[in-house]
């Protein structure tokens, strides 16, 4: 049975020092370094530690034995013991080794950013599929990483780094881990075919789809509920949203679509997790519209936009229609709100502005709309003439002979689904009764 932080507080209070490798194939800028160095603060409460400081060290490249330099394991080692931490947490991926020999110079338990992103998620999974996901990413990232992590999972019976798979299972040698990976992976393929199949019905009804995607904590779940009155948590911290989850949205017009928030992005967020979220990922890829929501308030909007646009080309979605929202305008300088801008459409808006979640909702509906078409159908085509009305909005229709003229305003949901039926009739807007209208 997993432990709860709180149960696990009752017994130790997790005490950590976090630790900022600086090297110049990181090609971070000094800003950039201290923001990742702020972020995995952010991290490491949001699964429930106490930071107790902070250490940074700049090289050209990374120790092999120890990451970092043997001097700053020194430093490092006296921090712990001034401070009374239990933990240090590396911003930066160690491998088995590393882990081994910093424990055994320090004596506390090592973690790294990945492993702390892992932790959090094996928090926050709460479906069958969340829970999977996790568990898989977590034995991925860990079996070949076995080696360094033995002493690290018997020190402190539990807490975080060790939440998910557990002890007993990570203690097994290799081939059981693999098996329970292959295990897993089967389990995630009969999920994957069912949410495939639910995708395939939704598209069959034509209900056109729009996915919110965008950085962690960039204000996606309040937009959701502020959109569609929608009963989702609400929580200004990391990955406060884990599965995804769809509501039904109805537009100005009265036209209702799906609208699915998805979980949020991070810079570095572990390869495994990408690939063990896949499917629930792939949400965004199979939206007809993606609104990419971005903080416009963070000091870092452009690297963490750079971030989602990385993740959204890696999922093959960097192709999809886009608008991007510059959400929590309020929060940002009037004299600032006009070097907003990005390629595509955009929006500046706040969560909690209810005009801008009208213009939100004008905006989608726009979106939706394939523009205007002309068709000239034979009269006693009425199986075509019937299509054409329900792909759109007939806004003119006469007779001509023995044919029909319509001018429908189409759906783009609807024209791709079913459009092609009508493409050898398409009339030509600047000729005959078109060009009057």
């Amino acid at each position: 049975m997993k432990q709860t932080i709180h149960e696990i507080k009752s017994h130790i209070e997790e005490k950590a020092v976090l630790v900022s490798l600086v090297t110049q194939s990181r090609h971070m800028s000094a800003e950039q370094a201290e923001h990742s160095l702020n972020e995995l603060i952010s991290l490491a409460e949001t699964a429930g530690l106490t930071v107790k400081g902070t250490l940074t060290q700049n090289r050209e490249t990374a120790d092999s034995k120890w990451f970092i330099g043997k001097g700053k394991v020194e430093e490092l080692k006296a921090i712990i013991e001034e401070t009374g931490a239990n933990t240090a947490i590396f911003d930066q991926e160690l491998s088995g080794a590393q882990v081994r020999n910093l424990e055994e110079a320090l004596d506390v338990k090592i973690i790294d950013r990945t492993q702390l992103i892992l932790d959090i998620f094996a928090q926050r999974a709460k479906t069958r599929e969340g829970i999977l996901q996790v568990e898989l990413a977590q034995l991925s990232y860990l079996l070949p990483r076995l080696s360094g992590h033995g002493k690290n999972l018997s020190r402190l019976g539990g807490g975080i780094g060790t939440r998910g798979p557990g002890e007993s299972k990570l203690e097994t040698d290799r081939r059981h881990i693999r098996n329970r990976i292959d295990e897993l992976k089967r389990q995630l393929h009969e999920v994957v075919r069912h949410r495939t199949l639910h995708r395939e019905r939704r598209k069959k009804t034509g209900v056109f789809q729009v996915a919110l995607v965008g950085y962690t904590n960039a204000g996606k779940s309040t937009l959701l509920k502020q959109l569609t009155d929608a009963d989702v948590y609400v929580e200004n911290q990391l990955f406060a949203t884990l599965d995804p989850t769809s509501r039904t949205l109805e537009l100005p017009s009265g036209k209702e679509i799906v609208l699915t928030d998805t979980v949020g992005f991070i810079q570095n967020l572990p390869h495994d997790l990408v690939a063990a979220f896949r499917a629930t990922l792939e949400e965004a890829n199979e939206a007809d519209l993606i609104l990419h929501v971005a903080d416009s308030a963070s000091e870092m909007r452009d690297d963490q936009m750079r971030v989602v646009g990385e993740v959204l080309q890696e999922l093959g979605a960097s192709g999809k229609e886009m608008v991007t929202l510059f959400n929590k305008i309020d929060l940002l300088p009037e004299q600032e709100r006009s070097l907003l801008t990005v390629s595509g459409d955009f929006m500046l808006v706040s969560a909690y502005n209810p005009a801008d979640l009208e213009r939100i909702k004008l905006k989608v509906q726009d979106k939706l709309s394939g523009g205007v078409k002309w068709y000239r159908i034979p009269a006693d085509r009425g199986d075509l003439i019937s299509l054409a009305y329900r792909i759109g909005e007939v806004m003119d229709s006469q007779v001509e002979e023995n044919e029909m003229l319509l001018k429908v305003e189409v759906d783009s949901a609807d024209l791709e689904k079913s459009g092609h039926l009508l493409a050898a009739y398409e009339a030509e807007a600047g000729s005959g009764a078109a060009a009057a209208h």
